[in-house]
């Protein structure tokens, strides 16, 4: 892993090199390949890492604290990581594995900005003594303040009615209307932090790589927390979804995937005609 005396001494990392790198997958072991990237110069990344030994991705390893420290100084202020994860089931217990990799990011500076859920609403069905595990943590986490926050609006259904509320004044027992009560509920509400979406669509794995995520899960939050121009990284690339949904929404993107097969895969994806946000 690239050390901290290496940078401060500039043998590593540039803007040129970044330059050079820009809208492309590049192969290679993601601690050094980040180790390569400029301090403060990655508005958004958004990945999903192997998680426990749920899976092999060709036999090759990862070293989550190196990864860690080298996206949280890649990372911009007010840039954000968004990280997928869930956990194995070991001798019949959760490892748990997702929340310490949380409260480690935390521990580097990182504010835990969201704690949301992926849900896999076409999940199939497993046979074991509990109920069905459908959903991943999405950690979303910022280097301060998010710089930029788009949220994505859904229909409210109380739209028009008189939102009515009161609550008690400080440690009396007097009551006052609450802030923003007593107005008509807007057409639109920022959407919840459970997002739904059917997984192995045709759209979004070809049956090449074992773990896609799906494109509208990348592509929203790109759209959410980043702005056309800006530069989003996926360290774990695979197939290549965070890149082709960055392609599509105009952003400027690097996968970084240490499997040669999975990057020609990427390679490929990101050849296509740009995708149809509709799709």
């Amino acid at each position: 892993m690239t050390t901290e005396n290496q940078l401060t001494a500039g043998l590593v990392g540039s803007s040129d090199w970044l330059g050079s790198v820009l809208d492309s997958v590049v192969c290679g072991d993601n601690c050094d390949v980040l180790g390569r990237f400029p301090r403060e110069s990655v508005d958004l990344v958004v990945t999903s890492p192997p998680y426990d030994d749920l899976r092999t991705y060709g036999g090759h390893s990862w070293d989550f604290y190196g990864v860690a420290w080298q996206l949280k100084r890649v990372l911009k202020p007010g840039g954000v990581i968004v990280w997928v994860v869930a956990d194995a089931t070991k001798d019949g217990s959760e490892t748990g594995t997702s929340m310490e990799q949380a409260l480690h990011f935390r521990k580097l500076g990182l504010r835990l900005h969201d704690t949301m859920i992926y849900r896999k609403s076409n999940k199939p069905p497993l046979n074991h003594p509990r109920y069905e595990q459908e959903w991943e943590y999405v950690f979303v986490l910022a280097s301060g303040k998010p710089k930029t926050v788009n949220l994505i609006q859904e229909e409210c259904i109380l739209a028009g009615k008189i939102n009515r509320g009161t609550a008690r004044n400080g440690g009396s027992d007097s009551l006052v209307t609450k802030h923003g009560y007593g107005k008509p509920v807007k057409e639109t509400k920022p959407r919840g932090n459970v997002w739904s979406y059917p997984v192995g669509t045709e759209q979004d794995s070809d049956g090449t790589h074992p773990a896609i995520f799906p494109l509208a899960l990348a592509r929203d939050h790109i759209t959410s927390w980043s702005n056309a121009g800006d530069v989003v990284i996926d360290p774990f690339s695979g197939s290549g979804t965070t890149c082709r949904a960055a392609k599509d929404l105009g952003r400027r993107f690097v996968g970084i995937e240490v499997n040669p097969a999975y990057c020609e895969i990427a390679r490929r994806r990101l050849a296509q005609d740009v995708l149809s946000l509709s799709a």
